[in-house]
């Protein structure tokens, strides 16, 4: 099933790009993709022993690659970090705004004493000069990940995240929580290699819902 949802997800996306590519030239978006923990922090730990910190890269990676080899035309993505090392968030955010980002999407995994909890939930900042932007963007994200993978949606909510907090003011930015790894069924999900192109197609799709301007 994720083999043949990979296959779909890539045919889908290939043909509307290619014709965009040909008859629509524009600035990139410039896209700063955070895969969360690194380093001495794991993050959460799934019930399957697999590490947050990982899983996120590997999926930051995927969207990078994706993106450069379909979307070459129309994003421009940065990685807070490229190897399991420890970033602080601060520079994380500094990072953002020297590359002068028109979106920030920090990816992370869930993690609860409820095995059976699920699904995605989509942080956005308290305040800021983005707020609604922000705002627009968790939406297109959750509506991709929902339409293109099935995950549950958990809903938008309000945090005073640090990463979110000092990138709201320049860039529409949201924080990403792709499932819960203590439950058995989206730590599977989330572990198996099959499933992160079309989780990183996915969150591509989102980006696609609207455009973002600097």
């Amino acid at each position: 099933m994720a083999r043949l949802l990979t296959l779909l997800a890539l045919l889908f996306w290939m043909i509307p790009e290619t014709v965009s590519a040909q008859t629509n030239i524009t600035q990139k978006t410039v896209v700063v993709i955070d895969p969360g923990h690194g380093g001495n922090d794991s993050g959460a730990i799934g019930i399957n022993k697999c590490q947050e910190k990982g899983l996120v890269l590997k999926i930051a990676k995927e969207i990078a690659s994706v993106a450069e080899s379909l979307f070459e035309n129309k994003y421009e993505i940065y990685l807070t970090r490229y190897t399991d090392t420890l970033v602080s968030l601060r520079q994380r955010a500094k990072l953002a705004k020297s590359v002068k980002a028109d979106v920030f999407v920090s990816l992370h995994c869930n993690h609860s004493d409820n095995s059976n909890a699920q699904g995605i939930e989509v942080f956005v900042p308290l305040n800021g000069k983005c707020v609604r932007e922000s705002i627009l963007l968790a939406n297109g994200l959750q509506v991709g990940m929902l339409q293109n993978i099935g995950y549950k949606s958990r809903g938008i909510k309000f945090a005073n995240f640090q990463v979110l907090r000092e990138t709201v003011d320049f860039c529409p930015t949201v924080l990403l929580e792709l499932g819960f790894l203590s439950n058995t069924d989206e730590a599977r999900h989330l572990s198996e290699e099959g499933n992160v192109l079309a989780i990183a197609l996915s969150i591509l799709s989102g980006l696609k819902t609207k455009k973002l301007k600097r």
